[in-house]
């Protein structure tokens, strides 16, 4: 089980901390289904980057990132070291903390 942390660098909103959150999911889904709002123009299949976010801690409860991945989060805005796409983050077997920062996700995208 993993707790997560949901940081927004949009102004307006607030931190959310999800507890006990099951593996086998990624971060997009578990970000939708506790009503987070995480752009997804793709539908979750590694073809955009909208669901783009960074991971601040617990990037060793993730898969590696792939080829497509990277790809995909060349076009995002502002991609930095620690940044995947949501959709890509399927939590493995195991328990821990993850932190996820979300861009502003009112900037236009090209």
């Amino acid at each position: 089980m993993y707790n997560i942390t949901f940081n927004f660098l949009q102004k307006g909103i607030e931190t959310a901390i999800l507890k006990d959150i099951k593996p086998d999911q990624s971060i997009l889904e578990v970000a939708l289904e506790n009503n987070i709002d995480l752009h997804c123009d793709c539908g979750g299949v590694c073809s955009c980057s909208t669901c783009h976010c960074y991971i601040e801690k617990g990037a060793e409860f993730l898969p590696e990132k792939t080829d497509r991945e990277e790809d995909f989060i060349s076009m995002a805005l502002e991609p930095k070291e620690n940044s995947r796409l949501a959709c890509q983050c399927i939590l493995e077997e195991g328990e821990g903390e993850i932190e996820v920062t979300i861009p502003d996700q009112t900037q236009d995208f090209d």
